[in-house]
């Protein structure tokens, strides 16, 4: 059995359990992230097959922000939880997570920053993390 992280919402009406997947962690740049969460989306992606929501499933609520992909959050709180790519045949078996919502990422950190092309002109990325445009 492998690790599992858990996290959940501000208000705690969603919880969730996981297992940590392999991909690294990633900074997205791009405008909907950043109209989403109010900044830049760091988060970690897992199997999908691997999310328990645990508590409040019902409270999730997904809003399909592209032709290929959904955003959920907690219809309480309002916390940006998830983006799944769930109509992408590559990506649909993989989910996610807002980095923030998780409890403990035990040691894990960003690796990279993604849609650069598409930041935000009021901040700069101050690191030498690798950087994939859009």
């Amino acid at each position: 059995m492998s690790e599992l992280l858990s996290g959940r919402c501000l208000c705690g009406a969603v919880e969730f359990e996981c297992e940590p997947g392999h991909e690294p962690m990633s900074m997205c740049h791009c405008k909907q992230c950043r109209q989403w969460s109010g900044h830049a989306w760091p988060s970690i992606t897992v199997p999908l097959s691997s999310l328990k929501i645990t508590k409040g499933s019902d409270k999730v609520k997904w809003y399909i922000s592209s032709e290929f992909a959904r955003r959920g959050f907690c219809s309480e709180c309002g916390s940006s939880l998830f983006w799944h790519a769930d109509r992408h045949a590559e990506w649909k078996n993989e989910i996610a997570i807002s980095a923030g919502v998780i409890d403990e990422l035990a040691g894990r950190k960003l690796a990279k920053h993604i849609f650069v092309g598409s930041k935000g002109d009021y901040y700069d990325i101050m690191d030498d993390l690798i950087r994939e445009d859009d």
